[in-house]
């Protein structure tokens, strides 16, 4: 890795940012201005910004800290102790004309620190997967592999990396092969069942774990896998006291076509050239309060988006966590699929 894949132009967008952040698989870069260093952008700063301006157009100058940590190359030696004391995990290190010459990094063992999350996981594990037909015609869409195991280890596994060690299956079609898989195979984890009699959609499913959580915990559908800190997932919807904490990614969909716009008088108003649509949209992944268990009525089908739609007409707090289109792996539907065992095999 060269230090220049960590430059980004201040004049650059935070969507280019995001891309970059994605590509370099680091959480900052450095921002610099007619190729001078000035300042750093991180993925908390564009984090913060999209929840307190919500505003996806803006440039990496709107955001960058320009009072940013760095060492010159006479102190490298006290480098690494000066990213624990500041908690950093790249930092620059500047000549005598303020270019950057290089950038230290933890390396993976020092970056690593134990995971102490003790939340409880539950995962929709119950639906028929028809979009993944004719796959889930012989086996349920939890035990579909991606690689050498399917892909609902993998999210417990990611989950369990974390602390986790609690997993609650909400089952229904072909849940006997799903029992089956987990009996038979070696973990550290305890697996839970819920059966469901008939379907009740990725919210109603949580009224059969009354009684069985009392803690905030995690939700997931069980064809998403999310690269990100669980940790600062939790951890924010703690520090922000929401009911609900919805995970959303960056989606960026460009259209093939000239797009036309048509005035009141029949005329073009506005044309522009194969646009790029950028939002957030739903990963499947959620924290939740306890609360949404106890309260749910028995025994009747409804999406969990329903449910946040609900308490939020309430007046009850629903946040957002922004995470970046990469973090977001999807199976629902074949290609998809296919894109996820490619990146978790790559």
């Amino acid at each position: 890795m060269d230090v220049k894949d960590f430059l980004i132009d201040e004049e650059c967008t935070m969507l280019d940012a995001m891309a970059l952040l994605d590509k370099v698989a680091k959480k900052v870069l450095f921002v610099v201005r007619d190729g001078q260093f000035v300042a750093a952008i991180t993925d908390g700063d564009i984090r913060r910004w999209i929840l307190r301006k919500g505003n996806l157009g803006a440039k990496v100058k709107d955001i960058a800290n320009y009072r940013p940590k760095y060492l010159k190359e006479k102190e490298k030696a006290s480098a690494k102790k000066f990213m624990r004391n500041h908690s950093i995990e790249a930092l620059p290190i500047l000549n005598e004309k303020n270019d950057i010459v290089s950038v230290v990094l933890w390396n993976d063992e020092e970056v690593e620190s134990k995971r102490v999350l003790d939340v409880p996981v539950v995962i929709m594990a119950g639906g028929m997967g028809t979009r993944l037909y004719p796959y889930t015609k012989v086996l349920p869409k939890p035990l579909i592999p991606i690689g050498e195991i399917p892909i609902v280890e993998h999210i417990i596994n990611r989950f369990n990396q974390y602390g986790s060690d609690q997993f609650f299956l909400v089952v229904n079609h072909k849940k006997n092969m799903i029992k089956a898989y987990f009996n038979e195979i070696e973990k550290n984890y305890q697996v839970y069942y819920a059966d469901e009699d008939q379907p009740l959609g990725t919210g109603g499913g949580l009224s059969l774990l009354k009684d069985k959580i009392n803690s905030t915990f995690i939700l997931s559908n069980c064809d998403i896998l999310i690269e990100e800190d669980y940790e600062k997932i939790y951890n924010y919807h703690k520090k922000e006291n929401n009911l609900i904490t919805m995970v959303c990614s960056l989606k960026n969909i460009k259209i093939p076509y000239g797009v036309i716009e048509i005035s009141e008088t029949g005329e073009i108003e506005e044309m522009r050239e194969k646009p790029e649509l950028s939002f957030f949209t739903n990963t499947g992944m959620y924290i939740v309060e306890p609360k949404i268990i106890e309260e749910i009525e028995e025994n009747k089908a409804v999406g969990f988006p329903d449910i946040i739609e609900k308490y939020k007409q309430a007046g009850e707090k629903i946040g957002v966590y922004p995470i970046s289109e990469n973090s977001w792996l999807d199976m629902g539907q074949l290609d998809e699929m296919e894109e996820m065992r490619r990146r978790l095999e790559g």
